[in-house]
């Protein structure tokens, strides 16, 4: 089993574009993701910001925006697609986003899009990252974590998820229970020259409970509701009084 790095390094970065559905519809769903949920126009942080789903959308609609990812591929994707935008990209650890912000700089608006928060470690680093978030943010700022539900883990056949498939791509994942975890196991077969070929990696995600995630980001000092979210996952939304 790879780490979240190693796993995105080795398989999943080079397919992550096409998994969303190419640029333009990913793009189009971030800022559907966004819609209402940007309180004030102004300094925004994107945390696993990837390619740029929902970077971008934020600095076209008027935020400066620092996006952070530990994906180098990821990240250059983002750049070629955001020229003239004001983005600034940082390849780090989510976690230490804070040494790389400037000078008492602190957020509007911070966001851990599309079950990263799940790639954290442990629970202990999710409530570290809720307190680091807690002080970062502006009065009135927002915080907002979209994140799947694995506490009750499909059984059976229902453990294989068709991700997305095209004539030449077949993308399937499967989900494998492990303590506080789930392992996801990517299978990749490609259509080459020589006919098919198979990619196979896996990496652990935290099985995040809704209720303890709400008991977190309070502790924190953040007003916090969790709801429903895009594309089946939860949506934690965490404001600053």
């Amino acid at each position: 089993m790879n780490s979240v790095s190693a796993h995105y390094e080795t398989l999943l970065a080079r397919v992550y574009l096409w998994m969303a559905g190419g640029f333009e519809v990913a793009v189009r769903n971030g800022a559907s993701d966004l819609d209402g949920v940007s309180k004030n126009i102004g300094f925004a942080i994107d945390l696993g910001a990837g390619f740029g789903m929902h970077a971008i959308p934020l600095a076209r609609a008027g935020h400066e925006v620092l996006a952070i990812d530990s994906s180098l591929y990821l990240l250059e994707q983002l750049r070629s697609s955001a020229a003239g935008l004001p983005i600034e990209t940082v390849a780090a650890d989510l976690t230490r986003f804070k040494d790389h912000l400037p000078s008492q700089r602190q957020a509007d608006l911070i966001l851990c899009m599309g079950d990263t928060l799940t790639h954290l470690d442990s629970i202990d680093a999710v409530a570290s990252l809720a307190s680091d978030i807690a002080s970062t943010l502006a009065a009135g700022g927002r915080f907002v974590a979209t994140f799947r539900d694995y506490t009750k883990l499909p059984e059976g056949p229902a453990r294989f998820i068709p991700v997305r498939s095209d004539a030449t791509r077949i993308h399937t994942c499967f989900l494998e229970a492990a303590d506080d975890k789930v392992v996801v196991h990517d299978i990749v077969h490609e259509l080459t020259g020589a006919g098919w070929s198979m990619q196979v990696s896996s990496y652990p995600k935290l099985r995040l409970e809704p209720e303890q995630m709400c008991r977190i980001f309070t502790k924190a000092g953040l007003r916090a509701s969790i709801g429903p979210g895009p594309r089946g996952q939860l949506r934690l939304i965490a404001d600053k009084s």
